[in-house]
């Protein structure tokens, strides 16, 4: 049997990392800008991470949800202390698309409405509520197509109020900072006015934070910088630094009702340890901290480069727009520099690394750019 043809793949075979760090099966090393779509929060082979991991499959792997698991219980006071949500409950499941399906169901349940409202250049996932959020036609197929769902400008709160106030729409559901679309922000003001909208019409406000969640911008969630409150926060990625977990963080006016939400792997022990040595490991090297700091560094330093376009983000989430093909670029960077990157769209490139990056790695990487792109 084959494998079924869905990624271009660069001809590199990573078999082992540490820290911003990735070596192929000929020891070559190369810095790691983007984290496999920002999954490495922490870095690669943390050693107290592969300890709590290792110590816990040894003991116990997986059980259903159907007896007690008290480390769900650890992850979600921990995960509530640390990001300023300890009113409200989780829900865990075992990705990002999942965490906003579940998001989406849980908003419709409780307005009795059918409606979303995304918006242009959402990506959200690739499952069939996910998919249909997303505004990307060489990812939603003809089916995942619904008139439930209706786009709007990101940051145009006129567009936004005049669709909402039908009082049809169940929820508005937004990036904290888009990833996919090549690293738009939106803007505090907007967020704030969004929220307020929300309120305002009973839609339920979903910020979807899987990529821009977990520390990355210097705040634990984007949408923080904003000072404001959803309706439910999804978050995956980060969360468990490669090993497949989601969660929907759900304000306390949320009714919980027995078979309303399930999940076979969600919230499994090996999971939960993982998550929980994440966020152990977070706080005590002050990585939101570290990637505020090395992100405003970072991004001041790329704005210099007069050959580029643009340079937008927030923290350690950075779009680099660039005047020509952005998969040349980097190619260039992988095969000549060993730097791995990520991209969007035609001409961006996208770094997404670990939040333990240094000042130190940061200005390699911007040696390497800089012989690039001059």
């Amino acid at each position: 049997m084959e494998l079924f043809n869905v990624y271009s793949l660069y001809p590199v075979e990573p078999v082992r990392g540490r820290g911003c760090f990735v070596y192929d099966t000929a020891g070559t090393e190369y810095l790691d800008l983007y984290g496999g779509h920002a999954v490495i929060s922490i870095g690669h082979a943390h050693p107290d991470y592969v300890r709590a991991v290792s110590e816990q499959v040894a003991r116990l792997g997986f059980y259903s949800n159907s007896v007690e698991n008290p480390l769900q219980t650890r992850l979600a006071e921990k995960l509530g202390r640390i990001s300023g949500y300890a009113d409200y409950s989780l829900f865990l499941c075992n990705s990002g698309a999942e965490a906003n399906e579940n998001a989406l169901k849980l908003a419709s349940f409780h307005t009795g409405r059918a409606k979303v409202l995304s918006f242009t250049k959402a990506f959200h996932g690739r499952t069939a509520g996910a998919v249909a959020a997303t505004d990307n036609p060489a990812i939603a197929a003809p089916f995942n197509r619904t008139p439930n769902v209706e786009f709007a400008p990101l940051n145009d709160i006129g567009a936004v109020r005049e669709k909402l106030s039908t009082r049809e729409f169940a929820a508005v559901i937004v990036e904290g900072i888009q990833g996919v679309a090549g690293i738009h922000c939106p803007t505090d003001d907007f967020l704030r006015a969004l929220r307020e909208a929300a309120t305002e019409t009973g839609t339920q406000l979903i910020l979807d934070e899987i990529q821009s969640g977990y520390g990355r911008t210097g705040r634990f969630f984007a949408h923080q910088h904003a000072g404001i409150r959803p309706d439910l926060i999804t978050t995956a990625k980060g969360m468990g630094n490669g090993f497949p977990i989601g969660g929907v963080l759900i304000a306390p006016h949320f009714e919980a009702r027995p078979g309303l939400l399930g999940t076979t792997f969600g919230g499994n022990h090996l999971a939960c340890a993982a998550a929980i040595a994440v966020l152990d490991t977070i706080e005590r090297e002050r990585l939101v901290e570290n990637a505020a700091a090395v992100g405003e560094y970072l991004l001041g330093e790329l704005r210099r480069f007069t050959t580029l376009r643009e340079v937008r983000g927030r923290g350690l989430m950075i779009g680099i727009e660039t005047d020509g093909p952005g998969a040349e670029l980097r190619r260039r960077l992988l095969f000549e520099r060993h730097v791995f990157t990520g991209g969007a769209g035609a001409s961006t490139v996208r770094l997404l690394p670990a939040l333990c990056l240094t000042r130190e790695l940061a200005d390699r990487f911007l040696e390497s750019f800089r012989g690039i792109v001059g």
